[in-house]
């Protein structure tokens, strides 16, 4: 058994994104990520589908040229290849991938 708590140890770091497996197991990750205000637009274009719901925070994303706001309990389904980048995001958001 792991147990964990997603808001424990979720301070945001100076710049960028800080991603955690909280697990891994045969076709599944789940992951958390701990943005600051300061980041780098990357585009994203993943193999697997991905869902991601920001937990704490606010955030724009934009999906396939499309800018989508999202709050505090927002989610998103990313189908694989689809690009996604993370346009501009709150500090100390949360993430759950």
């Amino acid at each position: 058994m792991k147990t964990g708590n997603l808001f424990e140890n979720a301070a945001a770091p100076s710049d960028g994104e800080r991603f955690e497996n909280l697990l891994k197991t045969r076709n599944l990750v789940i992951e958390r990520i701990v943005s600051s205000s300061k980041i780098v637009s990357t585009e994203y274009v993943q193999t697997q589908d991905e869902w991601v719901v920001l937990l704490q925070g606010e955030a724009t994303v934009v999906v396939a040229g499309e800018a989508v706001q999202l709050k505090s309990g927002d989610y998103v389904f990313l189908p694989s290849g689809t690009p996604h980048t993370v346009q501009s995001v709150s500090e100390g958001a949360v993430w759950l991938a």
